[in-house]
């Protein structure tokens, strides 16, 4: 024990250690940022006090707090490394997600704080309390998200939808993100490029609003100081006479910048025209990684793609010539085109390919229809969607991920839904969802779920045998596919026939399953499942024989509100017209949380609570 304890407060003094070596934060994370830092620092007393106190023996309850500390403060530790080192931009158009991050870092830090046993502590007198004050000052921030920038917010807005945003939007964004020098949109640029790397060529959705803004804000730069041209030279963002074009942009074939790079099925990316060459020619191994290719599918790398350009425009030389195929074109809000050829080409491949010609098409498809909106318009409008179809009956494991997901992106768009459909997409896809791979079936059960939205493909999709399968999905599934099974089955079941099916095919005993276990990560989305089953007959008689109502009491008396007002509608289902129930929630103690609930909750769980209050008030009172 002695030596798990001196580790442990070993790593402890490391990670606070780390967290008070990291340099000053200029981004628009910096008073989260800066906060956290600072609380962090104020628990260096305690370490230093408990390693003065080597040779006193602590229990099972000290190493166990100490350990949940541990586990926080490397949580903290990442979050703080990833803002100080990551793109400001992204940080910008994320900072929602960002403050629920350091939120998230400041409740595991104060939950960590209440678990360890002080009093079974050698500390002096003064450290115990600072370590009271830093313990309020967690206990205060647990729960209070960052207001948001109001005028950064609008600024972002403006300078992504009008096509010719006010010179002072930038202006103003480029001091709100401490983007104000060359050097800045340097390191900047720099951030932007090992995340794209990083990301394995996969296109994120808002990085071609990040290069539009740097590119803009790389111009204000040079509006307010014009002199940094020359002060720069070549070590510069700007243009020069010799740029040095980095290692990734070059194809390791013909070592020359890339105009149209593709991804291998070794995740290596080549230019276009090179690896075609050492294809055609016979070979089946990656240039790069002598790794025999499971196919020789070519997957555009369209993210790196734009980093090129964007590279190229910086450094003054001349942009790649345009390639065949859908492309962004940035014009103040970021309208696009789409090569209609280039689509017609990919849909021969998927009627008249072979098969591993059909597998490369729906792939490539897959990733124009997630791209934008444009694309999805554009590829439904070409009559792909009928052909998509058709593959989801393939026998290539991998033919058929694609199909379906490229269904999934071109359902995003209202209008594709309805053409969906009407393909006879849905028995298809719920077959996929049975019996398809993993990836396969969540993303079916996501299908389900986009195209669940219109009323009329609810009937349509319980009818076809979804429910069954996703149930399946939902007890075996991986933590993604779980979600996405119980979002479909939440919005199916809004469907009075589906919640009868639901019910049926024995959907609430993994539901309270979930409910039973908070470490599991679903209780969410059980709760709401089972508030919607609640309200039919056949559903309340199914969740009295789960025996939820202890796990019940338990959520509304220290679960989030969404879920406490979950957990008292469906108690109130329960107990309405049943004695029994009602008798044994109060031996649970449920009047004085319904009471606070009634006091504190959302405006349906006051009701609900109000509701079951009366309820037990109707029921003569438990013999002493």
């Amino acid at each position: 024990m002695g030596h798990q304890k001196e580790d442990l407060i070993n790593e402890l003094t490391e990670l606070i250690d780390g967290v008070s070596g990291l340099p000053e934060c200029r981004s628009v994370s910096k008073r989260m940022y800066s906060n956290l830092v600072r609380r962090v620092k104020l628990l260096s007393p305690l370490v230093e006090d408990l390693k003065d106190s080597d040779g006193v023996e602590v229990g099972d309850d000290v190493v166990h707090g100490l350990e949940l500390l541990r586990i926080a403060l490397i949580s903290g530790l990442e979050l703080l490394k990833s803002v100080n080192e990551g793109s400001k931009i992204l940080q910008a158009l994320q900072i929602e997600n960002i403050s629920s991050r350091f939120l998230n870092v400041t409740e595991q830090i104060e939950d960590a704080l209440s678990d360890i046993p002080y009093n079974k502590l050698d500390l002096s007198e003064e450290v115990q309390e600072q370590i009271e004050l830093v313990h309020a000052q967690f206990k205060r921030a647990k729960g209070k998200m960052e207001s948001p920038d109001e005028q950064l917010e609008k600024d972002l807005a403006m300078a992504q939808r009008e096509q010719y945003p006010d010179p002072m939007i930038f202006k103003r964004l480029s001091e709100k993100l401490h983007l104000r020098t060359i050097n800045d949109l340097k390191k900047e640029s720099l951030a932007i490029h090992d995340m794209v790397i990083s990301s394995g060529g996969d296109p994120e959705e808002c990085f071609e609003t990040i290069a539009y803004l740097l590119r803009k804000l790389k111009d204000c730069a040079m509006t307010e100081n014009p002199e940094l041209d020359a002060l720069e030279g070549d070590k510069s963002l700007i243009k020069h006479r010799s740029p040095v074009i980095p290692d990734d942009f070059r194809c390791p074939i013909s070592l020359e910048l890339m105009k149209d790079p593709v991804i291998v099925s070794t995740g290596q990316t080549y230019e276009r025209s090179c690896i075609q060459k050492w294809l055609d020619a016979g070979h089946k191994t990656c240039p790069k990684t002598q790794q025999t290719l499971l196919h020789t599918a070519l997957t555009p790398n369209y993210v790196l793609k734009s980093l090129i350009a964007l590279w190229c425009e910086n450094n003054g030389v001349e942009l790649p010539k345009k390639q065949g195929t859908c492309r962004n074109k940035r014009s103040g809000a970021g309208g696009s085109d789409c090569d209609r050829a280039a689509i017609d080409a990919l849909l021969q491949k998927l009627a008249n390919g072979n098969p591993e010609q059909q597998r490369a098409a729906a792939g490539e498809l897959r990733l124009l229809a997630k791209r934008n909106a444009d694309n999805r318009v554009c590829i439904a409008g070409a009559g792909a969607i009928p052909l998509l179809v058709e593959l989801l009956s393939s026998s290539d494991s991998r033919t058929q991920e694609h199909a379906v997901t490229a269904l999934l992106n071109l359902s995003i768009n209202e209008g594709n839904k309805g053409t969906i459909v009407n393909a006879g997409a849905i028995p298809d896809i719920v077959d996929v969802l049975r019996n398809g791979s993993m990836e396969a079936r969540e993303n079916a059960a996501a299908t389900l779920f986009s195209l669940s939205v219109v009323d009329e493909n609810k009937v349509a999709i319980g009818a076809a045998g979804a429910i069954p399968a996703l149930i399946d999905l939902l007890c075996h599934g991986t933590p993604r596919g779980k979600k996405d099974a119980a979002t479909a089955i939440f919005n199916l079941s809004i469907y009075q026939g589906n919640k009868v099916r639901a019910v049926r095919a024995g959907i609430v005993p993994p539901l309270v399953r979930l409910l039973k276990d908070p470490g599991g990560g679903m209780m969410d989305e059980a709760l709401a499942i089972l508030a919607i089953l609640a309200s039919h007959q056949e559903g309340k008689a199914a969740i009295a024989q789960s025996e939820p109502l202890p796990v019940l009491v338990e959520v509304i008396r220290t679960g989030s509100p969404r879920n406490r007002e979950n957990a008292a509608a469906i108690l109130w289902s329960l107990c309405t017209g049943d004695v029994q129930s009602l008798k044994i929630v109060r031996e649970l103690g449920v009047e004085e949380v319904l009471k606070e609930l009634s006091e504190n909750g959302t405006d349906r769980a006051k009701r609900k609570a109000g509701s079951v209050l009366e309820l037990l008030q109707r029921v003569d009172p438990v013999e002493s």
